[in-house]
């Protein structure tokens, strides 16, 4: 944690400083790294999605939208998500999938407030609920980091107003099975929860076509967006599906922040949701076997993921950050566990990489094994 600035608001001195960039900080000195820790897709946004963004803005489109967002991606949206499970004031464009997930839990949270989700999580979940004076509440998932609904229910209390589900997960690859959505929705509705779905990697499914516990349980917010499927990640458009209440309060908060999504990439977004990217889809699921079957070689304790395109293997000696700075003094960037999680004992790989990067990146790793600590 940060010391303390008087000077500063105590929502921003609860809140830490990215462990992300701290890794970023320790690798500015090296020349040209192999880099694992990106969590974008390595490919560039395809031409004709950036054409379509680029005739927008030509025919105008570069004004402010609806707060709620533009005719072309809502008609789109509603059209491609389950047909008649949703209705227009049920739906809103964000910038972003952190955009959604900010607004969720602002219109959500108050001071003592508790949001329960997985351990590991996306490191947004903690930040956000300590932003809103809220309390973030973490279920151990280790060590196949699948959510018992058992162990999440012991996790509710009176004070719990929301449970934070993702799948695939960010930072484990995590796929949740019907079996284990049906048991998450059983907890909800037994205690009248909702769920927040975040979705932004429902597109990177490996094993199995891609489940929504929206289809299980009606009080869910889902959360999706371009960033991953798309490659959109600077493009920031995302979008929330659920009870009219909660998207009406989203609706009120972003007129007051960022006001709509880009005008321009809104359009682009409604011509990239009719045409996804299976070959990148089929591309990454040979990266997950190529990575696992190296970590596994090089002898490192690690779960297969099932989705996203991440990759959460234990450290095989030290803590995780400990193990990190040797990886970094090899020329090797990979993130250390604990900035998602509570526990200090594995680390992040993210195979969004080349498959010449993706074999070096195991070489050092299984060098790093054989030296041990």
């Amino acid at each position: 944690m940060s010391p303390p600035d008087p000077s500063m608001a105590q929502r921003v001195q609860a809140m830490d400083v990215s462990g992300i960039r701290k890794v970023f900080d320790l690798a500015r000195e090296i020349h040209e790294p192999v880099n694992l820790s990106i969590g974008q897709p390595h490919f560039d946004v395809p031409d004709d999605a950036k054409d379509a963004a680029v005739a927008a803005m030509r025919a105008g489109a570069n004004a402010y939208t609806q707060t709620q967002g533009g005719p072309e991606l809502r008609e789109a949206l509603l059209d491609w998500l389950p047909e008649g499970r949703y209705a227009a004031d049920q739906l809103l464009v964000t910038s972003g999938v952190s955009g959604g997930l900010t607004l969720a839990f602002l219109a959500l949270l108050d001071a003592g407030h508790e949001v329960v989700t997985a351990d590991p999580y996306f490191v947004s979940y903690k930040q956000l609920a300590l932003l809103c004076g809220a309390r973030p509440v973490f279920v151990d998932t280790y060590p196949d980091f699948q959510l018992d609904p058992d162990r999440l229910e012991a996790a509710l209390t009176d004070r719990t107003r929301a449970i934070v589900l993702s799948s695939p997960a960010n930072p484990t690859g995590a796929v949740y099975d019907e079996d284990v959505l049906r048991g998450v929705a059983r907890v909800a509705e037994r205690h009248g929860l909702l769920v927040i779905s975040d979705e932004i990697y429902r597109d990177y499914v490996y094993d199995a076509p891609f489940r929504s516990i929206a289809d299980l349980y009606p009080n869910t917010l889902v959360l999706g967006g371009f960033s991953k499927s798309h490659a959109m990640t600077g493009w920031r458009l995302g979008w929330a599906a659920g009870p009219r209440e909660v998207i009406g309060a989203m609706t009120k908060l972003q007129q007051f922040t960022y006001v709509c999504a880009p005008s321009f990439v809104q359009v682009a977004g409604a011509y990239a949701l009719a045409h996804p990217l299976p070959e990148r889809i089929n591309e990454y699921r040979r990266k997950r076997d190529r990575i696992y079957a190296g970590l596994r070689e090089a002898g490192y304790e690690v779960t297969r993921p099932g989705g996203a395109f991440y990759i959460f293997p234990r450290v095989p000696w030290g803590t995780d950050m400990e193990f990190v700075e040797q990886a970094i003094a090899n020329k090797l960037l990979v993130i250390p566990g604990s900035v998602f999680s509570e526990q200090h004992t594995h680390l992040r790989i993210s195979y969004a990489a080349s498959d010449e990067t993706i074999d070096q990146g195991i070489e050092i790793l299984a060098r790093l094994a054989r030296q041990g600590g």
